[in-house]
């Protein structure tokens, strides 16, 4: 049994490892933090907690001088990980982060994006947390940096395709669409139910801070540059994730032929599922999963490459890859706590 501890314990991401955990055989939360709830245990924050997995309620600096655990999770807003993650890192314990802090390489390039970096020196430590691309280095890695959910869609959805001589992925054009709690639990207006409730709106239209993520990664796997039109979309709904992906094609392939390449690339993978020829990703289908859909179609009409990715933001989005990266780090079976299927309706 490994003690975890869960700092952000109150926003959305904190509370689904809450719910995930509490289903893994391994694990037990022995403390989270919580601005709101400070001096509290979480099963007064949520009833559904029980009493055999009820747990104290910190703040941000008591739990990280207490550090009454092996494994941290991070569910902090961006800027605030990295001083946690050092202060940990020197109390022996194993960090997985789910901010933006540790997934990019470059400080020059995060700062441009995030604003300064408070702490540099731990970007070259940083293990990109995305098993599926990346399981070699996870495995046993003392940091890990959970990827973002935007840019989880899109290397999931085009990691298959790098090398594949029919199909230019050097500028793919990404139209995406989330859930709600994408933004997070705290109170803005754009995400208030008057608001948002009955709206569908495009935002970050030139300038989404997931985009160098993405430009990082697949240009580590194409090795060369790749650089990506992005544009989210806000969708009246609490949870789930859609990026439809274009491609142009530069010679001849039929919808099959990529669609084996999919199914090699991914026959392995416990949370990957390509799905079948005319079938497309719902987000009613991932649902509180760890599962990530995919389908791709060819519209030989525009010579174009269609990629469809799915995936529940807050699990495999956020905190079901926190878990499985964490099974890597720790030794146990990739899936555990992360078998259940998705809620239906």
């Amino acid at each position: 049994m490994v003690d975890v501890l869960v700092f952000g314990a109150s926003g959305y991401t904190g509370i689904e490892l809450i719910r995930l955990l509490a289903a893994h055989p391994d694990v037990k939360i022995t403390a989270g933090s919580s601005r709101q709830w400070e001096g509290k245990r979480a099963s007064e924050m949520f009833p559904f907690v029980s009493a055999g997995k009820d747990f104290p309620l910190h703040s941000l600096e008591e739990l990280s001088h207490e550090c009454p655990g092996e494994i941290a999770f991070l569910a902090l807003p961006h800027g605030e990980s990295a001083p946690a993650a050092r202060k940990l890192l020197d109390a022996g314990l194993k960090v997985i982060d789910l901010s933006a802090d540790l997934r990019l390489n470059d400080s020059e390039v995060y700062g441009a994006w995030y604003g300064p970096h408070k702490d540099p020196s731990l970007l070259p430590h940083a293990v990109y947390g995305l098993p599926e691309i990346n399981r070699t280095a996870v495995t046993g890695a003392r940091l890990v940096a959970n990827p973002g959910c935007y840019p989880t869609t899109v290397l999931l959805g085009l990691a298959p395709l790098v090398g594949c001589e029919a199909v230019d992925i050097s500028r793919p054009i990404v139209d995406a669409k989330s859930g709600i709690s994408g933004a997070g639990r705290g109170t803005k207006l754009i995400t208030s139910f008057c608001e948002s409730g009955e709206s569908f709106k495009p935002y970050g239209v030139l300038r989404h801070r997931h985009i160098p993520e993405m430009e990082q990664e697949l240009s580590k796997l194409a090795g060369r540059e790749i650089v990506v039109r992005f544009t989210p979309h806000l969708i009246p709904v609490s949870r789930g994730m859609v990026s439809t992906i274009y491609l142009p094609l530069t010679q001849s392939v039929t919808g099959d032929e990529l669609r084996e390449r999919f199914i090699a690339a991914y026959r392995d993978e416990p949370f990957l599922r390509v799905l079948p020829a005319g079938v497309f990703p719902d987000t009613a289908l991932v649902k509180g999963s760890n599962q990530c859909h995919v389908a791709v179609e060819v519209d030989d009409r525009t010579n174009t490459v269609i990629v469809m990715t799915c995936l529940d933001n807050l699990v495999k989005g956020a905190s079901g890859a926190a878990v499985q990266n964490m099974n890597l780090v720790a030794g146990f079976e990739e899936t555990a706590g992360l078998s259940g299927y998705p809620m239906f309706p």
